[in-house]
């Protein structure tokens, strides 16, 4: 009860008020028809109250996230009260268990959501809405395999819609540096490995690379690992290897931890040498950017990465970015590493139903998309609508993907997603073989099932 009463204080202290409408409807680039067609759909439900539980709290994404919402309540007459809270993904399960969820849970972690759905907490979506996403969404298929879940009995529902994509396959530099030193952007992940030696044999050093984060070191290279995966093996292989069906001693797995290898325990291929890529602190590696002479010229990370660059970075001028790019060889499409929030409905209303549809509108997207922060991989919201260069060209690049795959280490167990696979890169740049580290991640994992 107690819980209950406290998300009913938080859920009223941000309830939205429809006039608040931050971009004038009519005007500009937005999708204004899109939202007609929505009203005209829904534009019945006026008396009706939609709660809605996710991760945004505490200014910036939440006030932005409450712009969006205000134009489903002007659409539909409902009143949308949003609430969170530090531990938003305890709470969300309390409050499924004690039967008194919100009707609509945002959340980031897909593998928490199929734990909801196994004990009956999730409300499955129609077949019909399955099918927009999978038409609707760059890559839709992958993101109707991240929303299918079993439910209770075993049986296959598909239960979540994606809202707001984060992006993770980027390969930052300097346009400058490159231009100076007649560098042009890789267009293939052979080019790119090719780069990396001319670069080399230009007696210039290619990548930064920082693996320090406190109780969390190692967790960048996980990143290198997954965008390797994809890249030298196929999606299912990926899939399998997440959820362990595929050993993280396999010669599929073992190949993507040498390749790792390749990059980061070269000595000449990073700055600093091989001993400075576990004890760079992952928010200073980047800076290597921007020493001159540049101290390198390449940096693995996703696309929050410069709210650690230096003070008075012009994206797009002193910093930019470019896809970190699949093999031609294999022929294995455009894939593309991210995470991002799926909405799940989890106590069933017109509303909340309404509320879901409004999600998979491209208004919905591009309020936020003219804000920061928020990338959307519906192929219907405008991309002129982006609010600077940098997040359309991070949009652009989610819009050709044809694979999309969660973080892995995000969906694998605690134990081993946020544990041995970590402290196993540590060890691997440290000087163990891949073979070594690969067997005793997998070990770690034998020993919780």
């Amino acid at each position: 009860m107690a819980t209950a009463m406290l998300l009913g204080v938080s859920l009223a202290a941000t309830n939205v008020q429809a006039a608040d409408l931050i971009f004038p409807k009519g005007e500009g680039a937005f999708s204004w028809s899109a939202l007609e067609e929505f009203a005209a759909a829904h534009g019945d439900l006026a008396g009706q109250t939609v709660t809605v539980w996710g991760p945004w709290r505490e200014g910036g994404d939440q006030e932005m996230f409450l712009t969006v919402i205000a134009y489903f309540e002007d659409a539909t007459g409902a009143t949308v009260k949003y609430a969170s809270s530090e531990n938003y993904e305890q709470q969300a399960q309390i409050d499924a268990a004690a039967g008194s969820p919100a009707n609509v849970t945002i959340l980031p972690q897909p593998g928490l959501l199929a734990d909801m759905a196994s004990k009956g907490y999730l409300v499955p979506l129609s077949d019909e809405l399955k099918a927009r996403v999978e038409s609707e969404h760059a890559a839709g298929s992958s993101f109707v395999s991240l929303g299918t879940y079993k439910d209770a009995a075993g049986a296959d529902e598909f239960y979540a819609i994606p809202y707001k994509s984060d992006l993770k396959s980027l390969v930052w530099y300097s346009p400058d540096n490159f231009a100076d030193a007649g560098y042009e952007v890789p267009e293939s992940y052979e080019d790119l490995k090719a780069l990396t030696e001319q670069m080399v044999a230009d007696g210039k050093t290619p990548w930064c690379i920082g693996l320090g984060s406190g109780g969390a070191t190692g967790w960048p290279a996980t990143d290198w690992i997954e965008d390797i995966m994809l890249r030298i093996n196929t999606p299912e292989d990926y899939d399998a290897w997440v959820s362990n069906d595929l050993k993280f001693n396999d010669p599929k797995v073992i190949a993507a931890l040498e390749e790792f290898g390749w990059f980061a325990k070269t000595e000449a291929n990073v700055a600093g040498g091989v001993a400075a890529v576990g004890t760079t602190d992952f928010r200073e590696s980047p800076l290597g950017l921007f020493a001159v002479p540049p101290a390198c010229y390449m940096h693995h990370q996703a696309s929050f990465i410069p709210s650690f660059f230096p003070e008075g970075t012009d994206l797009g001028v002193d910093a930019d970015f470019f896809y970190f790019p699949a093999s031609t060889e294999r022929d294995l499409g455009k894939p593309v590493l991210g995470a991002g929030t799926l909405a799940v409905v989890t106590k069933d209303s017109p509303a909340a139903q309404a509320f879901i549809d409004f999600l998979m509108n491209p208004l919905s997207n591009e309020i936020w998309m003219a804000q920061s922060g928020f990338l959307s991989t519906l192929k219907a919201a405008n991309v002129e609508t982006y609010a600077n260069d940098t997040l359309k060209g991070e949009g652009e690049i989610l819009l050709n993907a044809t694979t999309f795959r969660f973080d892995g280490s995000d969906l694998m167990p605690g134990a081993i997603g946020a544990g041995s696979f970590w402290t196993g890169m540590v060890d691997f740049v440290g000087g163990k073989s891949a073979q070594e580290v690969g067997g005793e991640i997998q070990a770690s994992w034998d020993a919780i099932k």
